[in-house]
């Protein structure tokens, strides 16, 4: 549980943080461009207004003979409020002369930036803050208004109050901020959902992988999702199966190699002590059927043994191979002959198929491949006896050596076929052996860069099938 805190609190610190932090940025930054639009439109409307009434006011006073104070009072008192902006008109000392529009305060006197800035630069100037007067956020804009002398008569000023504006403004930001949040918390729930829909799983897997590390081989986990996650769930199971397989395969091979060991030295123990009590001379027929017992169990004894180092070697790495050119026809025939008339002792037949092939000299370990003949061979003769009749063959086939050996007994389970060449399976087969004779062949034909195949032959029987490439090995 602390590993899946952990992913959870990582995505959360380094993609939600990241995320909320661009959404909260996002909302502040509209938030300022909302803010700045409505403000300087404001100013933009004031300013304009009092630009519009200075030149208005050079021509009212050109139309009254000159007189620029009493034209700035008619202006003034003649302008009828249209919007929530207060027309001033304003003396050189910053007294309110007369004023129209809505009045924000009973002030006498504009105390403003905008003010006295017009009357320094004698230009339009604006302020926007709180108006100590008025008690209140404003915006204005002064326009000084000057006589034909230069003298300053006074200045036309604009008085907008914000207070609209800000209701827009913060109503805007309290939108942008609701929505940002409301975005958080569906990328927040939404995000951890999607998290623990893969942590879960996680979790669940690493559960069951810690089952079959301790021991619980075979355990299986539920698949829940068609992905990723569900392929990684099928790995696993399949990884479980074939452990317990392997597991299983090796039980049986330790309980089938001690009873394999058991019968052979129970005869040669028994009839050991038959020869050593005296009872029986060396030329009586006793004493030679105990000593061909003896000699046939330690003969199967040392290929056991033969086949667990070979099995050993394997495992560890030393399984290697002497490479040279060889006549593996030749090598194959003298093989078949030499077990056909041992095998003629156990009234089984052993047929060579001739043929007019031309096999050339191939590179490959002799002795390795005659251990490989002979163990197929064995193998037919202990599966396929009862067939009374084993057949083999060595032909060309394109750029290939094929080597077939095919039995004529009951032949194998489908089921069993993909599992007889994996260490230590014996299947239902009731046959003596260790269960690695195969899996040694297998390892020695690949080495040549070969494949071994078996299948059930038509008519019943036993098809085991060896191609080796012509050429480099």
């Amino acid at each position: 549980m602390k590993k899946t805190k952990g992913l959870l609190g990582r995505w959360l610190k380094n993609t939600v943080s990241i995320m909320l932090a661009l959404v909260l940025l996002s909302a502040t930054l509209l938030s300022i461009t909302i803010g700045i639009y409505y403000y300087s439109e404001a100013k933009n409307s004031v300013e304009t207004k009092a630009y519009a009434a200075q030149q208005l006011i050079e021509a009212y006073a050109a139309r009254n003979e000159g007189d620029f104070y009493q034209a700035c009072v008619d202006f003034t008192e003649s302008r009828l409020p249209r919007d929530a902006t207060s027309l001033q008109f304003v003396d050189p000392n910053g007294r309110i002369i007369v004023s129209s529009g809505e009045t924000l305060s009973t002030a006498r006197y504009a105390k403003t930036e905008d003010v006295l800035q017009a009357m320094e630069t004698k230009e339009v100037a604006s302020f926007r803050g709180t108006d100590e007067a008025a008690d209140e956020r404003v915006m204005s804009a002064s326009a000084p208004i000057f006589d034909e002398s230069g003298e300053a008569v006074g200045l036309l000023r604009y008085v907008m109050s914000l207070r609209q504006t800000d209701r827009k403004v913060i109503l805007f930001c309290a939108v942008f901020y609701s929505v940002a949040i409301v975005l958080a918390l569906v990328i927040y729930i939404s995000g951890t959902y999607y998290v623990r829909s893969i942590l879960e799983p996680i979790s669940e897997i690493t559960k069951t992988a810690k089952r079959i590390a301790g021991g619980s081989y075979g355990v299986q986990i539920k698949r829940q999702y068609d992905d990723e996650i569900g392929e990684l769930a099928d790995t696993i199971n399949d990884m479980s199966n074939k452990i317990s397989q392997n597991e299983k395969m090796q039980t049986e091979f330790v309980s089938s190699v001690s009873h394999e060991l058991r019968t052979p030295l129970t005869a040669i123990g028994g009839w050991s002590e038959t020869l050593l009590s005296g009872g029986a001379t060396v030329d009586s027929a006793d004493a030679r059927r105990g000593l061909s017992i003896i000699l046939r169990e330690t003969k199967r004894l040392t290929g056991m043994v033969e086949e667990l180092l070979e099995f050993t070697r394997m495992q560890d790495g030393r399984f290697t191979l002497n490479i040279a050119p060889g006549n593996i026809r030749s090598d194959f025939e003298d093989t078949v002959f030499m077990y056909g008339n041992r095998l003629k002792n156990e009234n089984i037949t052993l047929e060579y198929l001739d043929n007019d092939d031309e096999i050339p000299e191939i590179s490959c370990d002799i002795p390795r491949m005659r251990q490989v003949y002979l163990n197929l061979l064995d193998n037919a003769a202990k599966h396929g006896g009862e067939g009374g009749k084993i057949t083999a063959e060595i032909r060309r086939e394109d750029s290939e050596v094929v080597i077939r050996i095919r039995d004529f007994g009951p032949g194998i389970p489908e089921d069993e076929l993909p599992l007889v060449k994996k260490k230590f399976y014996k299947g239902t087969s009731k046959a003596r052996g260790s269960g690695i004779g195969l899996a040694v062949c297998e390892e020695i034909v690949s080495m040549h860069n070969g494949t071994l195949t078996l299948s059930n032959a038509e008519g019943g029987g036993i098809l085991v099938t060896i191609r080796l490439p012509i050429g480099e090995q």
